[in-house]
């Protein structure tokens, strides 16, 4: 029986995971938090709606940041960092106190941090429309396995992460209609991974090629695949998945 095993969100795109034991759904929307804010570097294209990861402070240029971890309480979200001493912060009313904290994790030879992004309604998702990841746990240990070490799920800065099927299971879905919890999930494509999982998310630093390890062992760089929420209703840890 598949069981929906671990569950996270991200408030701010590429900068901080936060972990979950229930999350609500909406019909056509990311989870509640995910991808609300996304902090734009100086070699940002202008835009008012949804935009590339082009133009974004991330891990993928940056892995430093792949170790920031987030809670949020509210309005204020807390940002923590091996490095770094936490931060409280409400986005919204602060948003330079969180410029300056990301500013040290961020690499110098890239653009620096320059704006907060927030657009009402619209998530900052690798994907142009409002998708929600599900990810496998069998595929993971099937990494791990050609890694030579556990990897943590958090590389991936996934939503939803199933268990009890096998492994590249999640691909057979595309084009189909899942149910977490009786709530259907229309799975539309796979997610093509960035140098951002290469990084450890306890240290930030870059301690597996996870990309090559996709390339020689299945052909593809692919792990995890979108969704979009065709339901309503609350997802819970150790919610049944059904085909």
């Amino acid at each position: 029986m598949l069981r929906l095993a671990q569950l996270f969100r991200h408030p701010v795109k590429g900068i901080g995971v936060e972990t979950l034991d229930r999350a609500s759904v909406t019909q056509g929307r990311c989870l509640p938090l995910d991808r609300a804010w996304a902090l734009a570097h100086e070699a940002a294209k202008p835009g008012t709606g949804w935009r590339n990861c082009a133009n974004f402070i991330r891990g993928a240029k940056s892995p430093a940041l792949m170790a920031v971890t987030v809670t949020s309480d509210g309005a204020i979200l807390t940002f923590r960092h091996p490095d770094r001493p936490a931060l409280r912060v409400d986005p919204d009313a602060d948003p330079q106190a969180l410029i300056d904290w990301v500013r040290p994790l961020c690499n110098p030879g890239r653009a620096a941090p320059s704006d907060l992004v927030k657009v009402d309604g619209t998530a900052m998702t690798d994907s142009d429309y409002p998708s929600i990841s599900i990810l496998n746990l069998a595929s993971l240990r099937a990494l791990s396995d050609k890694a030579g070490q556990p990897l943590d799920p958090r590389r991936f800065r996934s939503n939803l992460w199933f268990d009890g099927g096998g492994p590249w299971q999640e691909f057979e879905w595309i084009g189909q209609t899942i149910h977490v919890a009786g709530i259907p999930f229309e799975v539309t494509e796979r997610i093509t991974r960035c140098t951002a999982t290469m990084a450890s998310p306890e240290s930030g630093k870059v301690d597996v090629d996870t990309l090559r390890l996709l390339q020689d062992g299945w052909g593809h760089r692919d792990f995890g695949v979108y969704a979009i929420a065709r339901g309503d209703g609350t997802i819970r840890i150790g919610d049944e998945v059904t085909e």
